[in-house]
Order: structure tokens, then C-alpha cells, then sequence
């Protein structure tokens, strides 16, 4: 097994984060007015570009000092998603650039956002300096000398085209994406964008120069993926039809490689290197004197999946994704299964399988999905897992007519027996894996309503001697994503920690994170309204109604204390999963006090806290949580 899984390692690629640039225009004091009033549009962008549908360009003025700021998201963009994009770029441009007069930046991971401010004007002004360019170290197939015609006449082609919707002040003007086709079978996909106050004279010179500065750069020129950014405009290629700028009016793309999130890079060296493993691993493994027998049923034909699903029919479909389908099935024996079947077109349905099936053997907990097998034929990339009867936990707590089926009962010990399958990954596999993307449609239901953790797709194998990693690809979703690995791609066993204290609050409250600024005024997200609750000294206000008041208020209180001290901005002072586990376990262990979760007392001037009132009257019940 162990020649299996090093088939499959994964294969380090580069993506993109952001590209912000401080510019040498002027410094500026930490404590001057000049700074309150940039910090104080800043924080607004997101709000406001909201409320402007996708565009805002205006200024702030408090005496003799006047920052202007501008932000816009790419056109077709879904309102929330812009909003945190440019709530990201803003904090980036506070944090990186707080002694600069002016700075910009175009933030490509959630959507295709941008943000800029200045000390002036920045209606009409053509901005070509600081250049920022950032590439992979893989070359295209295709000599650069030889695609020189092809690659010039399709940009150029999406320039005059953006140049063509120079119709309104609008995030719809000077943008364009597209495909080029290149020799020796190879797709690259190419976007630019001008920020929309240009003429269309200077958006032109702007995406030119860029696709000049392409040409004559031989550290960029020919490299699979790479960005160009001024703060007048922006251009990007990659191998794969990245996330927010193919939409469903891009004639050349199908609208089923649309990828929801930031997707894997180097997808051609991906796809080849596990085709070879698996031939290869099909060849070894009927050799390996230390092969366990089960291995042999780790791979399935095609025959046999198409016969438990009928052939893929609707009628056993399950669930549709963003990397394909997942089907009911049953074999021969009857004994039920899960297929995902990864989809032909979805470039990061392949990263996906390798991650989950390099990870078949070793992880064995009742609180994790098993994985049964795999089945790589042709086209087909397809997960085979055990069939959990009752869907994922996000269908009880977020529909009305299933969440009065989860009593406190039921969420306390899909919270516990949660945190053990997280606390296995962590410290007790065979593997340190940081799984990167719970949440509770990723938290399985068994016929008992006992949790396991499912969807290895964007989990990351640490060393033995590493706490954390760097990464410049987010992965995950948003609103589970901790304020490190969001800002600087600092992922570690407590970003974990940190989506795990969301989910814990969305058990507690029946609501969701990700759309919880929809519901009322109280909080903007629904970690923000829990802490407001917490200082208040009300946190039994979060408890969702369908439980009634058929629970131990001390338990509630201590799980809520516990998800604060998840989400605390600081990660070294988050818990870990043993400790959590210990915490969840017993009532003697004494909670340190939880601090501010992430920006919350800069948007909402609470002031900090140092006890919550406890009901002494009621007791955990220790026999839900058998170890």
C-alpha cells in the first residue's frame, strides 16, 4: 500500500492569492487623519460595492485630508462573493500597505476583485506604475516562438472586444475572456479587465503594454499561468477556465467547466502523472509481499459501477457538485454505495481524485466516510464510497421541515463525535492531514445520525515535523476559511480548528455563516453575532428555537465558549483537537477566556471581556460521549 499511495503524491503547483502594490507616492503616519479616513473607507468597500451592484468609486473627506477610493468586482459576480472578495482586498491594502499615501490591488482567489485608494482624484487617470507580474515555473508545450502570431492575434482580439463594451460606468466595460488554442492540444485561458473610469484610448495603451511587457518578459513569456497587473488594468492566463471571469456569456466555454472556487494548477502533468501511477500501481501491487489482501478490492472496473448505478441513472442520483456527480448504487452482493463520478470536464475533479484516492488505505475511524475504492478507465474518474442513509448534516440544520429532527441531544453528539474524526486526521492516522474544507454539508449523517467527516478533495498531507504550511491557492469555503490562511495562505491543523468552531455555532444556532448578514441586524456574520451575544452576556440567545428549551444550559454555554475560542483571530491560541476533545469530555477542565474573533472590535468598537455568566445548575452528560 504504501508504493499506492506514493503514486499519487501530489504535485506542487502555483496559483494566485492576490497582487497589491504599495505605491511611492507619499508615507503616511499610523495615527494621522489621513489614516482614520482611509481606514474608514476601506472598511466600507464592501458594503458599499453592494450596494452600487459590483462598482464604487467615491472619497471621504475630514478636514484638509481626502482619500479617495474606488472598487469593483468582475462582471456576473454573485453579490456575497464580491462583497468578501473586496472585504479581503481591503483588509490586504490596511494590513501590507499602512504607511502609503496609495496602493491597489486585484485579488483573483474568491472572485475577480479590485481596490485602490489615493490622496487623489482617480476619475480618468491612466495608472502604469508599480507593474506586478507573477507566474508558475511550468512551461506551455508549445515553443513560445512558435505560438508568437497565435498568442498576440487572440489577445489582441480580447482587447478591441473589451475595448467594444466601453458602453457605461459600469464593471461591464473593458472586459474580456477567452480561449486560445494552441498547437500540440493545449488550451490556455486568458482574461483582461481596466478598471472602468479609463477611456477607452488608455485601456487600450494599458492591456497593450501588458501583452508587451508578456512578450519581451522571458521570465514570463511561455509559463502556463501567470498575471500582469497595473493599477489601470489587469491580465491573466492559465491553463484552466479560472474562477470569476468565465461566466455563461463566454461563447468559447461550457458552462460545465465553471469552477466555483480557486482551482489546481499544472491540470496536464497532473492528469498524465496519475494516469502513469495507476498503470504502474496496477502492475506493482500484485507483487508487494506486504500487500494486505483487501487490496485487491481498491480498485473497481467500469462494468461493475455502471451495473450498481444503472448506468449513472438520474433516478440514483444523490447530489451534484462543482467536480461532478454522486449516485446511489448497489452491488451484486447488495450492499449499498456512494459513487462519485468526477466530471469529464472538471479540471479539478482530477486533483481531487488523486488527493482521495492516495488517502484510501490509510484512514480508518468511525467518525470518517470509508472509502471503498476507485476506478480510473478512459474518461472516467470515478470515488467509491460506503452509502451514509441520511445525507449531510446541512439538510437537518438548514431546512425548516428536518431541523426540529435534531434535538440538543442529537447536535452535542454530532459536535463530539465531530471533533473525534477531525482529532483522528490531526494526531492518531498514519497521516498528519489537514482536511481544509469542513462544513456541515461536508459532515455525513449515518442511520443513527452518527457524523463522519467526508470530501478529502482539498485535504493536505503534512510532515511529521511541520505545525503548518504556506500556500498561494486558497481552497475551501468561504466563511469556514480562517483569517490567516484567507489573507496570507497560512494553513495549519487550527485553520481546522477555526472552521470547526463555525460549524459548531451553526449546530448550536441552526443557521449558516456564509448567508447569515441576510438574516437581521445583530451580527454581520454569524460569528460576529455569537460574540456580540457573548459580551452581552446572552449567549443562550444563539440556540435555535426548533430545540425548544429541552437542554442543559451549561452544556450549550460551554460549546459556545468552546467554538469562541475556535474562531479567536490569533491561532496560536486557538485550542487543538485534543484539547477541544478533553474540553468537550469534561466539565473540570477550566476555559481560558475567548478573545475578539477576527476584526470584530475594529467594525463594531466592542469594547474586550473577561467572564461570561454560567449556570452552576446543570452538568454535561458524559455518557453521550463514550470514549
Amino acid at each position: 500500500m504504501r508504493i499506492l499511495v506514493f503514486c499519487f503524491v501530489l504535485i506542487s503547483t502555483i496559483t494566485f492569492v492576490s497582487s497589491q502594490q504599495c505605491l511611492d507616492t507619499g508615507v503616511v503616519e499610523a495615527n494621522s487623519n489621513y489614516s482614520a479616513i482611509r481606514h474608514e473607507i476601506l472598511l466600507s468597500l464592501a458594503s458599499q460595492v453592494k450596494n452600487y451592484k459590483g462598482l464604487y468609486n467615491g472619497s471621504i473627506s475630514k478636514g484638509l485630508d481626502q482619500v479617495y477610493a474606488m472598487a469593483m468586482c468582475i462582471d456576473g459576480s454573485e453579490p456575497k462573493a464580491c462583497s468578501d472578495c473586496i472585504n479581503v482586498a481591503a483588509r490586504q491594502l490596511i494590513n501590507i500597505c499602512s504607511n502609503h499615501t496609495e496602493a491597489y490591488t486585484w485579488t483573483p482567489h474568491l472572485t475577480l476583485c479590485f481596490a485602490r485608494y489615493s490622496n487623489r482624484s482617480l476619475s480618468e487617470t491612466l495608472l502604469m506604475h508599480p507593474r506586478y507580474a507573477e507566474y508558475s515555473n511550468g512551461a506551455i508545450k508549445s515553443n513560445p516562438d512558435e505560438i508568437g502570431d497565435i498568442w498576440d492575434e487572440s489577445v489582441n482580439g480580447m482587447i478591441s472586444e473589451a475595448l467594444l463594451k466601453n458602453t457605461s460606468f459600469s464593471n461591464r466595460k473593458f472586459y474580456s475572456a477567452g480561449r486560445i488554442s494552441l498547437p500540440k492540444f493545449q488550451t490556455v485561458y486568458a482574461f483582461v479587465q481596466c478598471t472602468p473610469e479609463l477611456s477607452s484610448l488608455d485601456c487600450g495603451k494599458c492591456l497593450r503594454d501588458s501583452l508587451g511587457d508578456y512578450n519581451k518578459d522571458a521570465n514570463v513569456r511561455g509559463k502556463q499561468e501567470g498575471i500582469i497587473a497595473y493599477p489601470s488594468c489587469f491580465f491573466r492566463w492559465d491553463l484552466y477556465p479560472f474562477s470569476g471571469a468565465f461566466n455563461p456569456t463566454c461563447k468559447k466555454i461550457s458552462r460545465g467547466i465553471i469552477v466555483a472556487f480557486v482551482v489546481p494548477t499544472g491540470i496536464v502533468i497532473a492528469v498524465l502523472s496519475a494516469a502513469v501511477a495507476v498503470l504502474v500501481c496496477r502492475r506493482q501491487k500484485t507483487n508487494l509481499p506486504d500487500e494486505s489482501p483487501s487490496t485487491n478490492s481498491l480498485q473497481y472496473d467500469l462494468k461493475t459501477i455502471e451495473a450498481a448505478t444503472c448506468t449513472f441513472s438520474k433516478r440514483n442520483m444523490l447530489g451534484q457538485g462543482g467536480f461532478g456527480e454522486v449516485f446511489k448504487g448497489v452491488l451484486q452482493d447488495g450492499s449499498e454505495i456512494a459513487v462519485k463520478r468526477l466530471s469529464k470536464e472538471s479540471v479539478q475533479g482530477v486533483q481531487e481524485f488523486k488527493n482521495e484516492t492516495s488517502l484510501v488505505a490509510k484512514l480508518q475511524h468511525r467518525n470518517l466516510v470509508s472509502v471503498l475504492g476507485f476506478c480510473m478507465e478512459g474518461e472516467e474518474k470515478i470515488l467509491v464510497y460506503e452509502f451514509v442513509p441520511n445525507k449531510s448534516l446541512d439538510h437537518f440544520l438548514f431546512e425548516p421541515t428536518k431541523q426540529g429532527q435534531l434535538d440538543w441531544a442529537k447536535r452535542y453528539k454530532i459536535i463530539v463525535e465531530t471533533a473525534k474524526g477531525i482529532l483522528y486526521l490531526h494526531h492518531d492516522s498514519p497521516l498528519k492531514i489537514i482536511h481544509r474544507d469542513l462544513k456541515a454539508s461536508n459532515i455525513l449523517l449515518d442511520a443513527e445520525m452518527k457524523p463522519k467527516v467526508a470530501d478529502f478533495g482539498m485535504a493536505r498531507i503534512l510532515g511529521m515535523d511541520q505545525s503548518r504550511a504556506d500556500t498561494k491557492r486558497v481552497v475551501g469555503t468561504y466563511g469556514y476559511i480562517s483569517p490567516e490562511y484567507m489573507m496570507h495562505g497560512q494553513f495549519s491543523m487550527k485553520s481546522d480548528v477555526y472552521s470547526f468552531g463555525v460549524l459548531v455555532l451553526e449546530i448550536i444556532s441552526g443557521k449558516r455563516n456564509s448567508n447569515f448578514h441576510e438574516i437581521g441586524d445583530s451580527g454581520k456574520t454569524l460569528v460576529t453575532h455569537a460574540w456580540r451575544h457573548w459580551r452581552n452576556g446572552s449567549p443562550l440567545e444563539l440556540v435555535d428555537a426548533e430545540i425548544g428549551g429541552n437542554y442543559h444550559s451549561n452544556e450549550v454555554i460551554r460549546c459556545i465558549h468552546i467554538a469562541l475560542l475556535c474562531v479567536q483571530t490569533d491561532p496560536e491560541q486557538r485550542p487543538s483537537l485534543l484539547t477541544i476533545s478533553g474540553m468537550l469530555n469534561s466539565d473540570t477542565i477550566t476555559l481560558p477566556v475567548p478573545q475578539s474573533p477576527v476584526y470584530e472590535g475594529l467594525e463594531m468598537g466592542l469594547p474586550p471581556i473577561t467572564s461570561v455568566p454560567v449556570s452552576t445548575n446543570d452538568s454535561l452528560i458524559n455518557d453521550l460521549v463514550p470514549r
